[in-house]
């Protein structure tokens, strides 16, 4: 190209950039040419949220230009080659026009640079918000059929607005309004989010039509309207509820804890029936009252049995609702209950069934199996425990007048000693005490040989002594005599016991007579409470004043009561 080529186009592309608007070019004074000549394009008005693309066009002194975009106030800008005039931006959300002014600056390979502006309006356009009502169906009805006198709530709470400023909180106003229908929202609040009313009780049929209306954070509203259909009086049927199906086992009782109501005064009153599907044909206690209790009847195996509960109104509508109960047989090695049949509620104790309280230890064991007449007992013994004596070679004592020496458990298979009474002097006598002892491995012994406040027929007053002498005298002809673990003296416990001592006397006297509370008798089993040089300082001990487990110091005296076999 000639030089005189050359400067002609120089010209042409210096009067193309001066033309626009805009340009740093735009001048009628004898400010001489920048080195970069910039034009960031034209002023431009858009919508909120739209995706905008910025371009610029420049000219240095080199062919390699470098841009960088800026703007006022700051919001995102996305460049992805600076090498290049264009850049992208969001318009932001917008409750008014806002203004904001983008700069490009353009350096050349020489380190010239220049730049040039481009303002962008934004415009706010406000999309409707969107009203939504939520209703929970009543089961057995049509979509959208309720019963008379039934609560219907309403929930407005998932209506949206999808451009809102505030994600927290995009609708800024709720209005519940009912436009046909018996009028239902007299004395209710129509401003909030959810909407709770009584559906009308009328002889026909009849609708209801209730409307929302949603205002955004803008000002622009939406409404959604939902029509119910509302049952006549005389079809609306009672609400029951025939209660939790549970599990018993034989001989215990079977809770019935029914519930029904009616929202209609014409209604009452309603009749009660239970019914059940069982050939062993539990006896229910009074097959008419909501609350009532059955007894499980004797079972060889799993079964599970319905009842239903049937109510019927004044107005003819029959209800029926069931729940199953699992009878299971009596386990093969049952285990002996508290003695407790009491039962209580939140503020009293009772001896009826509490049908609103279920689970209760009265309710459940052999204790109750004992008082539904259903427990067949080897021996005799309060409540459901059974109990056999025997005489000083073992053999059992049917004659309730003579002495005995020992007691059979005829639940737990276990043998107990028995105490003779405080005053006497005999090796069983209540009136001794020990401290907790035992030899281990190795000749090492574990506790105390004899506590400082024990007292016994013996030279040293501990456990192991007392079980050494026992064994060898034989007492009732057995000679494997041992201190039982805490769960086999928990099982002679009778906490149904209004005072002390907390066991059956009939079987077991001599027990806290004419001793201060606590009376602590010995377990076996040591105390994690309490480790000294890698050796338990304690063991624990259940006080039968008051039928409380504890653990005390192995020094300590405390009563012993021995058992045998059962492990």
């Amino acid at each position: 190209m000639t030089m005189h080529n050359r400067f002609f186009t120089i010209l042409f592309v210096a009067a193309l950039l001066v033309g626009c608007s805009g340009s740093s070019l735009d001048s009628d004074t004898d400010t001489p040419t920048p080195k970069v000549l910039v034009n960031a394009g034209t002023n431009q008005s858009v919508d909120e949220q739209t995706t905008v693309t910025l371009s610029a066009v420049a000219s240095g002194q080199t062919d390699v230009l470098t841009y960088k975009w800026s703007v006022s106030p700051t919001i995102a800008i996305t460049q992805s080659d600076t090498a290049l005039g264009t850049a992208t931006f969001t318009a932001p959300v917008a409750t008014d026009a806002l203004t904001y002014t983008f700069t490009v600056e353009v350096t050349d390979a020489n380190g010239n640079s220049g730049s040039d502006s481009v303002v962008y309006q934004i415009n706010p356009v406000n999309v409707p918000p969107k009203a939504v009502i939520n209703l929970s169906q009543f089961k057995g009805l049509a979509i959208n059929q309720f019963p008379a006198g039934f609560e219907v709530i309403l929930d407005g709470s998932t209506s949206s607005d999808s451009d809102t400023s505030d994600i927290n909180t995009p609708i800024a106003a709720y209005l519940w309004q009912q436009t046909a229908g018996e009028s239902v929202l007299t004395g209710i609040s129509l401003q909030g989010d959810s909407l709770a009313f009584i559906t009308p009780i009328l002889m026909d049929a009849n609708s209801v039509t209730i409307s929302l209306t949603v205002t955004d954070q803008e000002g622009a509203e939406n409404v959604e309207t939902l029509t119910l259909n509302i049952q006549s009086s005389a079809d609306t049927l009672p609400a029951i509820d025939a209660g939790i199906s549970h599990q018993v086992f034989t001989g215990e009782s079977i809770n019935l804890n029914g519930a029904a109501s009616t929202t209609v005064a014409a209604s009452e009153p309603l009749v009660v029936t239970w019914l059940n599907d069982s050939e062993n044909d539990p006896q229910i206690e009074n097959l008419n009252l909501l609350q009532t209790v059955a007894v499980a009847p004797t079972v060889t195996q799993t079964e599970t049995v319905t009842f239903t509960l049937r109510v019927t109104d004044a107005q003819g509508n029959s209800v029926d609702d069931s729940l199953t109960v699992t009878i299971k047989p009596l386990p093969i090695q049952p285990l002996n209950d508290t003695g407790v049949i009491l039962q209580a509620t939140d503020s009293q104790i009772l001896s009826a069934y509490q049908a609103d309280y279920p689970g209760q230890d009265g309710q459940r064991g052999q204790d109750i199996i004992h008082a539904n007449g259903l427990s067949e007992k080897a021996g005799r013994g309060d409540q459901g425990f059974d109990f056999t004596r025997l005489d000083a070679i073992g053999d059992e004592v049917d004659d309730e007048s003579s002495s005995w020496n020992c007691v059979r458990d005829n639940i737990t298979g276990l043998i107990w000693e028995s105490k003779t009474d405080v005053f006497t002097t005999t090796l069983h006598s209540n009136s001794h005490s020990y401290s907790w002892y035992q030899t281990v491995e190795e000749g090492s012994v574990d506790g105390d040989e004899n506590g400082a406040a024990t007292s016994c027929s013996l030279t040293s007053c501990n456990t192991e002594n007392f079980i050494t002498e026992v064994n060898t005298q034989g007492l009732c002809n057995f000679r494997d005599w041992r201190l039982p673990t805490h769960n086999e003296l928990l099982s002679i416990l009778h906490l149904g016991q209004t005072s002390a001592p907390m066991i059956d006397t009939d079987y077991f006297p001599n027990t806290t007579d004419s001793l201060t509370p606590h009376v602590w008798y010995w377990t076996q089993d040591s105390s994690a409470d309490g480790f000294n040089n890698d050796q338990a300082q304690n063991a624990w001990a259940i006080d039968f004043s008051s039928g409380n487990d504890n653990f005390l110091n192995k020094s300590t005296a405390a009563r012993v009561r021995l058992v045998r076999a059962g492990r």
